[in-house]
């Protein structure tokens, strides 16, 4: 959003002052040319006057000597070419001495302006990168008619020069008020869009478990400020409702586990009653305990949802290798090799009982669908900024469409329909791990079964939502 809204306040806040600058630097060259211009057409008139008089060609009169000389003291003073010449082109008087009118381009248009009684023309502009001049044509006019044609050529150094210092100034102003613009572009952006970081970043740690961050609604424009409250009380909302479903599955569990233990303590008096090998009575019994199983894998998962981590320094390694020895009788039961693999002794940031609860919950998977004669092995290992154990097993795996789903609630392969279990245990290590801030990922295992991997942090423990140094907590 940064990428679209800069460009565009750039664009606006620089775009004014720079037409603005281009406007008042091609106005002052205008004028500093007009100035020129004038001061030409002020120097014809006055050079027009003098030769109104003069009359013959061949007679070197007073008047014609007294033209020349002024002439050449004009060309001797400001360096200007300048002549008045007849209406057929012959010379009347010139300075410097042999110079003539020019026969093509504007010379010619400015003189012919001015033999059809009218002052030539404005030249074009000027620029301090062209080496052009300026000419300049009047008429003569002598009893109603066209006598002759006072011409001047002026160089144009000077003018360039006075255009070139003219703009410095503009140019420094420029570049101030571009610097100006960029700088509000960048704040104004910065105060638009950081509400909307905020927002973003506290949707983002709701949506990965952290129900206790808020925003802080303070700066960026009122609209974002109102959402930023509306917000808040979203979460307020959403936070209220989880904690009141997280509480009634966990009430709820509680409360039906004593009337299932009584059910399940009558079931076994009436099957004393009954003939020994009753299947129904057996059918029951299984189903009461699984259903006991489910309720406690419901409690179990609602505290692990509801109750904070106590993130402290472990040693993963060892503590991955203890569970190992504990799932070991287990595992020779089912005629599965176990075994811990790995670095002896890896640290990382977690809570110790919820880790050991994640990874008895992931070997007993492992071990329970690995057949017999397969093999389960436990790796602690160092990566970067965390520690993981991978769990690997040689089991049956999962397909692209189960690894999409596994973890899910009450999810089961249709698969692994006849294996024991309530579809809860990876929920439950899932909500174990996120309140340390460590996560769980599945993939497949080669060249057969699944590879669980548990992760968490190894520099440091996570930030509270609470604690953060951030306007979205």
């Amino acid at each position: 959003m940064r990428a679209r809204l800069l460009p565009l306040l750039l664009l606006l806040f620089a775009g004014v002052p720079l037409a603005l600058g281009l406007l008042l630097a091609v106005s002052l060259a205008s004028a500093e040319q007009q100035n020129v211009v004038v001061d030409r057409i002020d120097d014809t008139a006055r050079f027009a006057s003098l030769a109104q008089f003069v009359t013959a060609r061949s007679e070197p009169g007073e008047r014609l000597a007294t033209l020349r000389r002024e002439l050449q003291r004009y060309h001797d003073l400001y360096g200007v070419r300048a002549g008045v010449f007849y209406r057929d082109g012959q010379t009347m008087a010139a300075a410097p001495q042999g110079w003539h009118v020019s026969t093509s381009g504007a010379g010619e248009e400015a003189f012919m302006e001015a033999l059809a009684g009218r002052r030539s023309h404005d030249p074009k502009q000027v620029w301090p990168w062209q080496r052009g001049r300026i000419v300049v044509a009047s008429p003569v006019i002598r009893d109603g008619d066209v006598a002759a044609v006072v011409y001047t050529d002026s160089p144009t150094g000077q003018l360039r020069s006075r255009i070139l210092h003219g703009w410095l100034p503009i140019a420094a102003g420029e570049a101030a008020a571009l610097l100006l613009a960029v700088a509000a572009a960048f704040l104004l952006t910065r105060w638009v869009l950081r509400p909307v970081g905020t927002l973003d970043r506290a949707a983002h740690e709701i949506a990965t478990g952290e129900f206790k961050s808020r925003v802080a609604a303070s700066g960026g424009p009122p609209e974002l400020q109102r959402l930023a409250g509306s917000f808040n009380e979203m979460a307020d909302h959403v936070e209220d409702v989880l904690e009141q479903q997280r509480a009634f599955v966990a009430d709820a569990s509680h409360q039906l586990r004593n009337p299932l233990s009584a059910l399940l303590l009558r079931i076994e008096l009436l099957g004393l009653e009954l003939p020994e090998g009753n299947q129904e009575v057996a059918s029951v019994r299984a189903e009461g305990k699984r259903l006991a199983q489910v309720l406690d894998d419901l409690l179990d998962l609602a505290l692990a949802e509801h109750s904070p981590a106590d993130v402290r320094l472990t040693d993963v390694a060892a503590l991955a290798a203890e569970r190992v020895a504990s799932w070991q009788p287990v595992a020779e039961q089912g005629g599965v090799e176990l075994r811990s693999e790995g670095a002896a002794a890896v640290t990382g940031w977690a809570d110790p009982v919820a880790l050991s609860s994640a990874l008895d919950a992931v070997v007993d998977n492992a071990v329970k669908f690995t057949p017999e004669g397969g093999r389960v092995t436990v790796e602690a290992a160092a990566r970067g900024a965390h520690v993981t154990v991978d769990v690997a097993d040689g089991g049956p795996g999962l397909t692209e469409e189960e690894l999409a789903r596994v973890g899910d609630r009450f999810w089961r392969s249709s698969r692994h329909q006849n294996v024991s279990g309530s579809g809860l245990g990876l929920s439950i290590t899932r909500a174990l791990l996120a309140a340390g801030g460590g996560r769980v990922s599945f993939a497949p295992n080669s060249p057969h079964g699944l590879r669980v991997t548990l992760t968490v942090p190894r520099d440091g423990p996570p930030v509270p939502p609470g604690d953060a140094e951030s306007p979205a907590r």
